[in-house]
């Protein structure tokens, strides 16, 4: 298993820029090869923009860090061009148990209904999805596609400029300068760009540490392939605990400690096997392969826009792991960011739009704040008064499930909804509040396939029991149309995008979301719509 870390995926090899006259310029920099930002390169050259990535790494990250992905992120990659191998390494699950102390309270299920392509989650260690990520990179390379990822190169001078910006690259070769039109920053929770910047996040530490412990062992009829979450349990009393299974035999493993602790010391070895012990048993089998304490950060960028330089993933917001909102909602960053910096540059769209991307995913990071607050105060009650009120909760959802709802063990990643975006257009009342203005697209079945996989990549008319042209030019943006039916459908269609109206006519964003609708189509409202929703209004 280790030697996935000590593989180079994109070792360092001296650049052509390295030996230019001068400054050689690119209409993207990506810094930082996480799972962000591979995957805003991915998006990026898909849609025929040219761009680079630097990381001063040239491996995958160490250890599992984020392992459970979410539906729409799957859907995400499935458009990059690598969800399969994703879903096919990756532990499939669905549903969750929640305990409290040496009981079960309930049982809950996040993909009740049938219709889908993606599971709702799946678990897959970070450094499996990367080296996914890094082979899509490498087959649109052998295809001829403009995207390079540079290893060994670590920016360390950013200067900002009214056109672009100018970043100085150390390499084993020495240092060399390359120019952008726009530099996306996804270099982590530590983001060097953004202390270089001066800038900072603004929010809430939480007094509180936690132990990640990835062990392997063999499979056990104990631990069935679901999210399991203690409250108070035996093994760990007064506090949490947590157990996913992943690929190749790893359990990631998560107690909390408490905030008074000597963090190196709880992380030796003799510390956390005693633990271990004491929550698998004591003769259980394991080996170790990675340990981390962390203590919660609830906090984000004040903006995520500063001139050329924008910021996605754990560089602009963090939140707690419970919930699994960190790699999920930077991967709906890039799926936000990609197409609207691919218009700017083709001069289809003003500059502006780009501060839609701010709007947006503010949003989207305050909701997963607001989320991540909520369950890590609920986890770890901060008074004897919180104590008592969440084991009274706890106590009750046993028998009455009423109480079910108030019971928070990480409220589990949602997509984002983005309600009042400047970018919405026209509403109807009479369809499905799923599918509103800001919704990402419901998938559904449909003859041949997924929904799913005929939408995105450029703006899309969906049409069900409805005419329109099947294709338009709206001031140089292309709108092709899916032709849908709702006769034969069984059901799920119809109810996840007509409801009670008789015919539909959807505007789709390239990144899959819904931008308007109305019940017939309309020529003038439609391309005011496709204005709005690249900025042009």
């Amino acid at each position: 298993m280790s030697r996935i870390f000590e593989t180079p995926l994109y070792p360092y090899v001296r650049s052509p820029d390295q030996g230019a006259a001068g400054p050689v310029r690119r209409p993207v920099v990506v810094v930082g090869a996480g799972p962000v930002g591979l995957a805003a390169a991915i998006d990026l050259v898909q849609h025929g923009v040219p761009v680079v990535v630097l990381d001063e790494n040239d491996k995958v990250s160490w250890g599992s860090r984020a392992i459970c992905f979410a539906k729409r992120p799957l859907e995400i990659l499935d458009r990059l061009g690598c969800g399969d191998p994703m879903v096919d390494k990756g532990v499939i699950w669905n549903r969750g148990k929640v305990f409290f102390r040496d009981r079960q309270v309930y049982a809950f299920d996040l993909l009740p209904e049938s219709g889908h392509k993606r599971p709702a989650f799946i678990n897959l260690q970070q450094y499996h999805f990367e080296k996914f990520l890094v082979d899509r990179v490498h087959a649109l390379q052998a295809e001829g596609r403009p995207i390079e990822l540079r290893g060994g190169s670590k920016v360390v001078v950013i200067r900002r400029q009214e056109d672009g910006v100018q970043l100085t690259v150390d390499t084993p070769d020495g240092p060399y300068r390359i120019d952008c039109d726009w530099l996306i920053a996804c270099d982590g929770a530590g983001s060097p760009i953004r202390t270089m910047l001066g800038l900072d996040f603004v929010g809430r530490v939480f007094e509180d540490n936690f132990l990640i412990a990835d062990v392997v062992m063999e499979d056990s009829p104990d631990f069935p392939v679901e999210r399991r979450f203690w409250f108070d349990p035996p093994f760990n009393p007064g506090q949490s605990a947590l157990l996913h299974k992943q690929p190749d035999n790893v359990w990631r493993i998560d107690l909390q400690l408490g905030w008074d602790i000597d963090k190196r010391e709880e992380a030796k070895p003799e510390k956390v096997i005693p633990r271990l012990k004491a929550f698998l048993g004591e003769d259980a089998q394991f080996e170790i392969e990675w340990i981390s304490i962390y203590t919660f950060q609830c906090r984000r960028m004040p903006k995520f826009r500063h001139g050329r330089v924008i910021f996605a993933g754990d560089a602009a917001h963090q939140v707690s792991p419970f919930g699994a909102r960190g790699a999920n909602s930077g991967l709906q960053d890039t799926d936000n960011l990609a197409w609207k910096l691919a218009l700017v540059l083709a001069g289809k769209a003003p500059d502006g739009l780009l501060d839609s991307y701010d709007t947006e995913r503010i949003h989207g990071a305050d909701e997963n704040i607001l989320n991540s607050t909520r369950s890590t105060d609920f986890i770890t009650p901060k008074s004897e008064v919180s104590r008592l009120f969440r084991d009274a909760v706890l106590d009750l959802s046993e028998h009455f499930p009423a109480f079910r709802p108030m019971v928070n063990s990480g409220r589990l990643s949602v997509p984002c909804t983005y309600d009042g975006s400047p970018l919405n257009g026209p509403d109807h009342p009479a369809m499905p509040a799923r599918t509103r203005p800001g919704a990402p697209a419901a998938d559904a079945p449909i003859p041949g396939g997924w929904l799913i996989d005929r939408l995105g990549g450029g703006f899309q008319l969906l049409t069900l029991d409805a005419d329109a042209p099947d294709t338009l030019d709206a001031d140089g943006i292309p709108v092709t149309r899916l032709a849908l039916s709702t006769a034969g459908d069984d059901g799920r269609l119809a109810e996840r995008w007509l409801g009670a109206a008789r015919s539909a006519v959807y505007l789709i964003r390239p990144d899959q979301h819904v931008a308007a609708r109305w019940e017939h189509f309309d020529d003038g409202e439609v391309r005011a719509a496709v204005a709005k929703a690249t900025g042009r209004a």
